[in-house]
C-alpha cells in the first residue's frame, strides 16, 4: 500500500500525489472500501482510486538511480515498430496504458525515428504519430522531471546531452 504524500504513476493520468487514504462518503461509493485521493501533477482536480483496484496500473515514481540508468540505456531500448497503422495504434495505446517508462521510451524513440524518415521523404508526421509521441513524451518527461528535479520543458535537451556525452 502507498503512503500519504507519495508520488505515484496512476494509469494514463500520469504522476499524482497521494493526498489522503480514506473511506468515501459519496453516493455510489462503497463506504467500507478504502480510496486513495490523488492529485494529478499535470492537471487539477482529484482522482478517487480504490486501494484494491486491479484494473488501472499504479506504481511508485521512478527513483533517481532508476532514472539515470534508464537514460543511459535509451540507445539499447527496442523500437515499437509495427508496419500496419491500425495495429500500430493498438500497440501504442497498450504501451501507454502499462504505465511502464521503458515502453514510453520505446514509443518516443520509434516515433522520433519515424518522423525523421518521413521528413527525409518530404512528408509530415501523421496526426496519430504526433498524438502518441506527445503523450508518451509528456508521461516520460513528467516523471523524470519530478525525480531528477529538472524542469519538464528542459528534459528532452537534458536527455539528448547525456546521451551525446556518453558516446
Amino acid at each position: 500500500m502507498f503512503e500519504v504524500g507519495e508520488y505515484v504513476v496512476y494509469g494514463v493520468k500520469g504522476v499524482c500525489r497521494i493526498e489522503e487514504i480514506t473511506h468515501l462518503d459519496m453516493p455510489g461509493a462503497d463506504k467500507d472500501r478504502l480510496y486513495y485521493v490523488l492529485t494529478p501533477m499535470a492537471e487539477g482536480g482529484k482522482i478517487y482510486a480504490p486501494t484494491d483496484n486491479q484494473k488501472i496500473a499504479m506504481r511508485r515514481v521512478i527513483t533517481r538511480e532508476e532514472a539515470n540508468r534508464l537514460i543511459s540505456e535509451i540507445p539499447e531500448i527496442e523500437l515499437l515498430w509495427v508496419p500496419d497503422d491500425k495495429q500500430r495504434e493498438a500497440k501504442y495505446k497498450e504501451a501507454l496504458h502499462t504505465g511502464d517508462y521503458r515502453a514510453w521510451v520505446s514509443i518516443v524513440k520509434t516515433l522520433y525515428l519515424r518522423g525523421k524518415e518521413r521528413s527525409a521523404q518530404g512528408k509530415k508526421i501523421t496526426a496519430l504519430d504526433e498524438r502518441y509521441m506527445r503523450t508518451a513524451a509528456n508521461e516520460l518527461y513528467s516523471e523524470l522531471s519530478l525525480t531528477l528535479e529538472i524542469p519538464k520543458d528542459e528534459m528532452e535537451d537534458y536527455i539528448r546531452e547525456r546521451l551525446k556525452a556518453a558516446r
